[in-house]
């Protein structure tokens, strides 16, 4: 088996965990909706995870086939299944990566305080039920993994894909512009993204549309920066770290 398919391999199984690990988390959200199912659970959550591994098959395969164009990609990964020593490269991006993530996070929850003072006071980190600390440890793997898959290697790829086929520098390479309009526009339909899972406990207006975009596209933005100047690994560790201090952090000191 080639590199590349030994890579699209590991993204898949990484992506199944992901998808069950998240469950627990989501079915405590949707606890109330459950009770009437016309299905038996078991055959919803088979057609899920069914479903998960079409989609995120197909992000994953056109992700890596296309980030090879743009000069993106998984440098770890790719190093060792390439048998290179990938340590100092990790320890190199581990800090960063982590420091990154925990600062999206805050951002997040001082613009989200910011939003509570023009009355958007519905907290997308804190719904009316909130699961429990160790539910929200493993969703974060389903943001660091899972997420990061679709947003970053799939969409953001493919925008700037897309931007280096109308424009690219002298030497062939995407330009720092379009790079930077595929982290922004990656982020925003980031933000997008979590419009249905808000609709669902409030009622959509303007300010919490833009609240909702804004507050997803801040961690967006950071993470594609990583991926983009560190490596998809950078941004999915990045990613989970925001996700460990809203799901995990943010739900403890809530308690106290």
């Amino acid at each position: 088996m080639g590199k590349d398919w030994k890579l699209f391999l590991i993204l898949l199984i990484a992506c199944i965990f992901g998808t069950i690990a998240v469950l627990p988390y989501t079915l405590t959200l949707q606890g109330e909706l459950l009770q009437n199912l016309p299905v038996p659970l078991y055959v919803l959550l088979a057609a899920q995870l069914i479903q998960a591994i079409v989609l995120f098959g197909v992000a994953i395969f056109i992700g890596l086939r296309l980030a090879k164009k743009v000069g993106l990609g998984l440098p770890i990964l790719e190093g060792w299944l390439e048998g290179r020593e990938v340590k100092t490269h990790l320890k190199s991006i581990l800090g960063i990566s982590i420091g990154l993530g925990i600062l999206a996070g805050i951002l997040i929850i001082g613009l989200d305080y910011l939003f509570s003072f023009v009355g958007v006071t519905i907290n997308v980190t804190q719904a009316s039920i909130n699961p429990p600390a160790w539910q929200g440890f493993l969703a974060s793997f389903y943001g660091g993994i899972n997420e990061e898959v679709l947003l970053r290697l799939f969409v953001m790829t493919l925008i700037a894909w897309i931007i280096f086929k109308i424009k690219k520098t002298e030497e062939g390479k995407p330009t720092n512009a379009g790079m930077w309009l595929a982290i922004v526009l990656a982020a925003v339909i980031f933000g997008i993204g979590h419009l249905p899972a808000v609709m669902a406990i409030t009622t959509l207006t303007p300010l919490v549309i833009l609240r909702t975009i804004i507050l997803n596209a801040i961690g967006g933005i950071i993470f594609g920066w990583l991926y983009w100047k560190k490596g998809l690994e950078s941004a999915m560790m990045s990613h989970f770290s925001a996700d460990i201090v809203l799901h995990v952090i943010l739900p403890l000191i809530a308690v106290i």
